[in-house]
């Protein structure tokens, strides 16, 4: 077995924890569990598959929890997961051939968040690192903590500024956190507010906080407020390249649509070349081009979206993108090519609903 150590937090996570711990159990890794006090069944649960169980007293701060996790563990090598992430597959032996060859490297698994829309179970892609030897690396961030490199001394005894190097590690996992109530998600984001307005009366602004905040008030249905947040963040020094970047751009663009600004999303344009990298950004501006009445750009968008392979967003590259095609040639009324978009869209509910209508209407 692999001398790995998967690290865990929980507090009253009996819904998740034995699943999650069950998936991994295969795989023969220690298992460390770190429970804020939790008062129903999870470590009753988590005792079927772990002794390395240990409590740590909550002071609102995630980063604290896991790091206290990670101290407790008997190996170096750390998988991080949340109770509310299943294991879904691991590649041992190109797991092993990356610990092998990049041990100052952080693996970044692969996180499927699994959400409704509109009534519809869909599935969002992202790559966030996880995977990490931890003489290495730590956690920071009271909440939406990440993984950072720990600081070096170089030969001169001086600190030098530690250098993050990632690669995609072979591991996926499903995150299933989405599927409570909408109460319980709402009280996670009021939850996650108050943390995050902390850390920026603590730490100043900082565009990563401001993306999370925006990111809680959209959940909340605040778009105002999201938008404002989103503003901070993109008006400082950020990397287009980085992966919050991207989504902080792409989030901004359909809360400007859902506050009906469609001309201010059209500014989008400005950035095109920088973010029309993945399929969700070239959806995003078929929608915007679609909210302004530009139809024809809005299926030149769209069809290219389809062609990407890269996306994050399921649908946004295939059956997602064909159904906007539809419905725009079915209101300029092209009954035969709306049909043919509907038709690419497979068991898509909304789509197969407009094909009967029309097939109905054309006997």
């Amino acid at each position: 077995m692999l001398p790995i150590s998967v690290c865990l937090i929980a507090k009253n996570e009996e819904k998740h924890i034995e699943e999650c711990l069950k998936r991994l159990q295969p795989y023969g890794f220690e298992i460390v569990l770190a429970d804020t006090g939790s008062s129903d069944r999870t470590i009753e649960l988590a005792r079927k598959y772990t002794d390395k169980i240990y409590h740590f007293d909550w002071c609102g701060d995630f980063s604290a929890a896991k790091n206290y996790a990670m101290e407790k563990a008997s190996h170096d090598w750390i998988l991080s997961i949340d109770c509310d992430e299943y294991i879904e597959s691991i590649d041992i032996t190109s797991l092993t051939a990356c610990m092998e060859a990049q041990p100052a490297a952080a693996g970044r698994i692969l996180i499927r968040n699994r959400f409704t829309e509109n009534g519809q179970t869909s599935y969002e892609q992202v790559r966030v690192s996880r995977f990490v030897n931890r003489r290495y690396y730590h956690f920071e961030g009271a909440v939406h903590e990440q993984l950072v490199p720990k600081p070096v001394q170089n030969m001169a005894g001086q600190t030098d500024a530690p250098v993050k190097y990632v690669y995609p590690a072979p591991i996926t996992v499903l995150h299933v956190g989405y599927d409570g109530s909408e109460k319980e998600m709402r009280e996670k984001s009021r939850r996650n507010i108050a943390l995050l307005e902390k850390e920026l009366e603590t730490h100043g602004a900082d565009p990563y906080t401001y993306y999370q905040l925006g990111q809680s008030y959209r959940k909340l249905h605040d778009y105002k407020r999201a938008c404002c947040y989103y503003d901070l963040g993109l008006a400082m020094d950020v990397d287009p390249a980085a992966d919050y970047v991207q989504t902080m751009v792409e989030s901004y663009g359909y809360t400007l649509l859902d506050l009906k600004r469609n001309q201010d999303a059209l500014n989008l344009l400005g950035v095109y070349d920088e973010f029309a990298k993945r399929a969700d950004f070239v959806f995003l501006m078929g929608l915007i081009y679609m909210n302004n009445g530009l139809f024809d750009e809005a299926v030149r968008e769209l069809q290219k979206a389809t062609t990407m392979e890269e996306f994050a967003v399921d649908g946004v590259n295939s059956y997602k993108a064909n159904y906007n095609i539809g419905v725009i040639y079915e209101c300029a009324g092209y009954p035969d090519e709306a049909c043919t978009a509907y038709r690419k869209c497979g068991d898509y509910e909304p789509a197969l609903a407009r094909l009967a209508v029309l097939m109905k209407q054309h006997k």
